[in-house]
C-alpha cells in the first residue's frame, strides 16, 4: 500500500487527502488547525495536529517513511519552504509543494521541491490519478468502472505484440490505440520527429520504444 501525507488542509489539501484515501492508499493528513484535522480524522489513516516545520514532530509520525508528502499549505509561503526543506532533510522520496506563482515555484524547486503543484490551475483529482498511477498520461473518466487512459509502454512491454502481453487477460484493459513517434535526420542534418496513431491494433500490433 502506497502511503502519502497530505501537509496543510486548505480545499485543495483536504480534497487530496481524501481522494487518495478513497482510492485505497494510507494517508497521514496534517495541519495546525485541531478543528480541520478532527473533520477528516475518520477519512484517513490519521490525522494530526502538529508544526510542519518540526522535524521531530514530523519524524514522530513517521513522516520520513512516506512515498509522497505534499505540502498544501497556501497561506504562509515560509512555513511552505522550510516544511519542503525538511522534509528533503529526513528523506522523504518525493516532496510536491504547492506554489501560487511562478516565483513561488521556482524557489520550490531551488530549496528541494521534486514536483510543484498549482492548485488553482490543476485539481485534487488529477494529483489523485497522477500520484497513484504515475505512468498514466492522461485519464478521461467515460462513466462508473470506465476510463480512457494514456499511458507510457513500460519496458517490458517493448517489442512485443499485444497478443504476447494479453493485456486484456492481465490487466482487464483494451488497447484501442497506439500513438507513435518516430525520428528523421534531414539532409541538412535536422532531426525532426512525426507522430502516427494505429487505431484499433489487433493481436500482431506490436509495441514498440516510446509509445503511448
Amino acid at each position: 500500500m502506497e502511503r502519502f501525507a497530505v501537509i496543510g488542509l486548505g480545499r485543495f489539501g483536504m480534497r487530496l487527502a481524501m481522494q487518495l484515501a478513497d482510492a485505497g492508499a494510507e494517508v497521514i493528513a496534517i495541519d495546525r488547525d485541531p478543528e480541520i484535522v478532527e473533520e477528516i480524522k475518520d477519512r484517513v489513516a490519521l490525522a494530526v495536529s502538529l508544526d510542519a516545520t518540526d522535524e521531530q514532530a514530523l519524524l514522530a509520525q513517521g513522516i520520513d517513511k512516506v512515498d509522497a508528502a505534499i505540502v498544501g499549505i497556501g497561506v504562509d509561503f515560509e512555513e511552505s519552504v522550510l516544511s519542503t526543506v525538511i522534509l528533503k532533510q529526513i528523506g522523504v522520496k518525493r516532496v510536491i509543494s504547492r506554489a501560487t506563482t511562478s516565483v513561488r515555484g521556482q524557489i520550490l524547486s531551488r530549496v528541494g521541491a521534486d514536483d510543484i503543484v498549482n492548485p488553482e490551475r490543476e485539481s485534487a483529482d488529477r494529483w489523485c490519478n497522477r500520484l497513484l498511477a504515475p505512468a498514466v498520461l492522461e485519464r478521461t473518466v467515460l462513466g462508473e468502472g470506465y476510463s480512457l487512459v494514456q499511458v507510457q509502454a513500460p519496458a517490458s512491454f517493448h517489442d512485443r505484440t499485444l497478443a504476447d502481453l494479453a493485456v486484456g487477460a492481465r490487466y482487464k484493459v483494451l488497447v484501442v490505440a497506439i500513438r507513435r513517434t518516430t525520428e528523421h535526420t534531414a539532409p541538412d542534418g535536422t532531426a525532426t520527429s512525426s507522430q502516427t496513431v494505429i487505431s484499433a491494433p489487433g493481436p500482431t500490433s506490436a509495441v514498440r520504444a516510446g509509445d503511448v
